[in-house]
């Protein structure tokens, strides 16, 4: 049975419910635990070599089963159908370029401002009529110097809390 808590990391960096949600959605239906776990290692920085080692399984089966599943879903929810997965590497690309992972956009670090780290979540950049549009999902953590609680609040791309 897939552990929930094997290859934990990529939940620090990537956006892994709506991953989730999405995958699903290409696939037809709900990703397994397995799909799950195997994504998250990949995601970690993790080969198919690698996550088989790490699971005491066959590294075919595992290469296979990836083959088979995941990376297809990959290339439906990205567009990349008729593309060749040359390497492992090219689904944590794609789903970086898609929007997926996370980045630290700023912290805060001067003594007049609250403590805090700014994440972009999704950035989406298009170019219409020589217009360039950027649609951000930010998520703000910070920490108020006077107070030791966290706070988090969403912000929508037109600024409204």
């Amino acid at each position: 049975m897939a552990s929930t808590e094997q290859f934990t990391q990529a939940a620090n960096e990537w956006d892994l419910e709506t991953l989730y949600a999405d995958l699903a959605s290409a696939k037809g239906k709900r990703l397994t635990p397995v799909e799950k776990l195997h994504l998250r290692a990949l995601l970690s920085g993790y080969s198919p070599t690698e996550l088989a080692e790490k699971l005491n399984k066959s590294v075919k089966g595992v290469g296979v089963d990836l083959c088979n599943t995941l990376y297809q879903y990959v290339k439906n929810l990205v567009g990349k159908s008729d593309e060749k997965i040359e390497n492992w590497r090219n689904i944590y690309e794609w789903l970086e370029e898609a929007g997926y992972k996370t980045q630290l956009a700023a912290e805060c670090e001067s003594s007049d401002c609250l403590a805090g780290k700014f994440l972009v979540k999704k950035a989406n950049i298009t170019v219409d009529k020589n217009q360039i549009i950027v649609d951000l999902h930010v998520r703000i953590v910070a920490v108020s110097p006077l107070e030791t609680p966290t706070t988090t609040e969403e912000i929508d791309t037109n600024g409204k809390v």
